[in-house]
């Protein structure tokens, strides 16, 4: 009895390490999958650093509310960096974790200097779009690849760009009536 389950266990071990070598072979880090990954991790520090930075630097008769909506904003896009770089790693690769790397991977602008808080708004919606749109696509390419984890992941994240896209949107309205 214990000679079967001991071949059963090797099988099992040999078909496990098989998959394990199958997940992490096609995902160099030239794989469309893995280079999606690793530019929203970027992205996410860029956006977090954003974030912050119009936190600190609202003004105005909406000082409270945009303060408190960048914070918000900036704690959800860092739990979704956190979750994207494990899933590099998971299949065989590094997240961006250097400075410079992180800023020759993200596609989004980092925060400028601003007069106005509109042009600020306006970064912070057009880098959204810029995101969602990446993750629309790395989801897309994630499913050609076979990699259900890696849709699932892009598939929760963008939730959280196009929420923060539609807020900003509706902050840039100008038919509102209260600001001019």
């Amino acid at each position: 009895m214990a000679t079967v389950k001991t071949r059963i266990h090797e099988r099992e071990g040999s078909d496990l390490s098989r998959d394990m070598r199958e997940l992490t072979a096609d995902n160099s880090p030239r794989n469309p999958v893995v280079t999606a990954l690793r530019r929203q991790v970027a992205n996410g520090f860029v956006l977090y650093t954003n974030d912050k930075l119009y936190h600190w630097q609202t003004y105005g008769p909406l000082f409270r509310d945009l303060h408190k909506l960048f914070d918000e904003f900036a704690r959800d896009i860092l739990a979704t960096v956190d979750e994207l770089a494990e899933r590099v790693r998971m299949i065989g690769q590094d997240p961006p974790a250097q400075l410079s790397e992180i800023l020759d991977l993200a596609t989004v602008a980092s925060a400028g200097n601003y007069d106005r808080l509109r042009d600020m708004i306006e970064e912070a919606d057009r880098n959204a779009l810029i995101v969602i749109g990446e993750m629309r696509e790395g989801a897309r390419i994630a499913d050609e690849h076979s990699d259900p984890g890696t849709v699932d992941i892009f598939s929760k994240i963008v939730q959280v760009h196009e929420r923060h896209e539609w807020w900003l949107r509706d902050i840039l309205r100008r038919d509102d009536g209260l600001c001019s």
